[in-house]
């Protein structure tokens, strides 16, 4: 079977005239551009205004101040009493008494007080009484009798001697017993016969009585 080919193809002369306009279009747009010299600038303009400010707002009207009112406290209102109190006890009178004046003591008259004066320092301290002799010569073996001996009594005796102003033994004590009443005898009646002392001083350098302590052993005579 066969077909017939129904397609138009373009004409040679309708395809010039197309070309023709669009050269003649292509044209015109660059001369226009030419003699303008370029694109036209679009400027946008801005519509500015001055605006004033607002005044400001006026000031407050002002404030009386407020004195504060002092309170008034009204009066206590105390009704009177309707009777009459009477006094208990009626007034005594009292008479002021006054007494005679006390004459003052003349000057050069009445008794003198005197001051007590204070005491004079001691110039050096005080010194008790001290042996002048041998203490170990107041006893001796020729002291120790026979009969002592023979009975062997020993033991040790403390005593205390009483010292005066000159240096002499006043009393004699036993404080320390040997156990036998002839022992503890011989022992004062000998130191106070035998021993002899310097006075004790006091504080001002003066001789005063004093003290003095011993103590000897009774032995059996070598």
């Amino acid at each position: 079977m066969s077909f017939v080919d129904q397609s138009r193809r373009p004409s040679p002369a309708s395809m010039a005239a197309v070309v023709g306009i669009h050269a003649a279009i292509g044209f015109a747009l660059v001369a226009g551009l030419t003699i303008s010299g370029g694109l036209p600038e679009i400027i946008n303009k801005m519509d500015v205004r001055d605006i004033p400010e607002a005044p400001p707002p006026p000031p407050p009207p002002p404030v009386d101040e407020v004195v504060p009112q002092e309170s008034v406290t009204p009066p206590v209102f105390v009704p009177q009493p309707k009777f009459e109190l009477k006094p208990i006890n009626p007034p005594v009178e009292t008479t002021e008494l006054i007494p005679p004046p006390v004459p003052l003591p003349q000057p050069g008259t009445g008794p003198v007080i005197e001051t007590p004066r204070p005491s004079p320092k001691p110039s050096f301290d005080a010194v008790a009484a001290k042996p002048r002799n041998d203490p170990s010569r107041w006893l001796t073996n020729a002291d120790y009798k026979p009969s002592w001996a023979r009975r062997e009594l020993t033991g040790l005796a403390k005593f205390r001697l009483e010292i005066s102003a000159n240096g002499k033994v006043t009393n004699c004590s036993v404080t320390g017993s040997t156990g036998h009443s002839e022992l503890d005898e011989a022992t004062c009646s000998l130191v106070t016969r035998r021993a002899r002392f310097e006075p004790a001083r006091g504080g001002s350098g003066e001789p005063v009585a004093g003290s003095y302590t011993g103590s000897v052993i009774w032995e059996l005579p070598e």
